[in-house]
Formats: C-alpha cells, structure tokens, sequence
C-alpha cells in the first residue's frame, strides 16, 4: 500500500502549533496514530509541548532525504523497490528465453532446470 508522501514543512508545523493548541497531531499526520494519542491523553501535562516543540526543531534540522528515510519509505528503498522491479524482469525474460531453447530441443532438460535454478538463486 503506498501512502501519500508527508511534507517535512508540514509536519514541522504540526509539531510547533501543538505547543499552543493539541498535541500530537504531527504524529497523526506521520502515521504514528498510537504516539498522537498519548500526546493527547498527557495534554494536561507539558511533557507533549515540549516533545512538540523538540521535534518541530528536528523536522527543520533534517535534509529532505534524512526526513524522507525515516518518515517516506525513502527515496532510496523506491529506487531500490524500482531497481528490484528491473532486474526480476530481466530475469523472468531471461528465463522465458531458456524455455524457447528447451522447447525447440537446443537444450536438454537437465540443463534447463540447472540454468533455471542458477537464475532463480539470483533473485533472493
């Protein structure tokens, strides 16, 4: 399931409106829906203000891609989610090819099924 990116400006927002108004909503937009609830609960406290305003501080510090890799899969794990794509379609290709070879009888069997094999270990 792929979710919406989420915005390191917005959530910093998020985080520095809760130490005037409710806690926890940067965590809700985060994903985190079980840390937005405690944030809640201890709203009475000024424990969720100051985590708030902590984190806002962090958001901003971060770089697009440290935000990205802790809080959108990162841009790195969707390039290697692509890259992964790629090479199990060359695979699935390379192994259509070697079934065109044993149906025209130009190998045999036994060295379609040891060719397969070597191809398959190299997916996982």
């Amino acid at each position: 399931m792929l979710t919406k990116r989420k915005s390191r400006s917005i959530a910093a927002i998020l985080a520095f409106s809760g130490t005037l108004t409710i806690s926890g909503l940067h965590k809700f937009y985060l994903g985190q829906p079980l840390w937005g609830l405690l944030y809640v609960l201890l709203s009475w406290t000024p424990i969720p203000k100051v985590a708030s305003a902590i984190e806002g501080v962090w958001y901003l510090a971060q770089d697009e891609e440290a935000f990205d890799r802790n809080f959108n899969l990162g841009k790195s794990a969707v390039k290697n989610l692509q890259a992964n794509s790629d090479r199990i379609t060359a695979m699935a290709e390379a192994l259509r090819s070697l079934d065109t070879l044993r149906q025209d009888g130009l190998i045999s069997e036994y060295e379609f099924e040891q060719k397969r094999r070597q191809l398959l270990d190299q997916i996982t």
